[in-house]
């Protein structure tokens, strides 16, 4: 038996915003643009894993159990890019740490990693 992870289906308040945010937070594309579906992203149309965005009708409570950790070339430079798109920084309780915890406009939790040890 073979599995391929497809996607992540993230939960969302209003999917199109967020996906757009997360367009732009990424680079990635919107392969479901133009079409009634929920917004798919993708690194591009052939790559997989995506993020699905689908529609829930209560917004988000308590820390994520599940999170990306993106690992950028500039740590610093990426945090300040995305704080200036929208993510805010949040504290999870991560303490003295070499990565930096964001959130998403609808409060999604992620991770901005340091530079990887040799």
């Amino acid at each position: 038996m073979t599995l391929i992870w497809e996607q992540v289906v993230v939960d969302a308040l209003d999917p199109d915003a967020l996906a757009a945010w997360w367009v732009e937070a990424l680079g990635w594309v919107d392969i479901s643009a133009g079409t009634d579906d929920e917004p798919e992203l993708r690194p591009d149309a052939d790559t997989l894993p995506g993020l699905l965005f689908v529609k829930v009708p209560e917004g988000k409570t308590v820390k994520n159990r599940l999170h990306l950790d993106f690992r950028p070339d500039d740590r610093d430079a990426e945090v300040e890019r995305l704080v200036a798109l929208g993510a805010r920084r949040v504290d999870v309780g991560q303490a003295d740490v070499s990565w930096v915890v964001l959130a998403d406009p609808e409060g999604n939790e992620f991770c901005v990693l340091g530079s990887r040890r040799p």
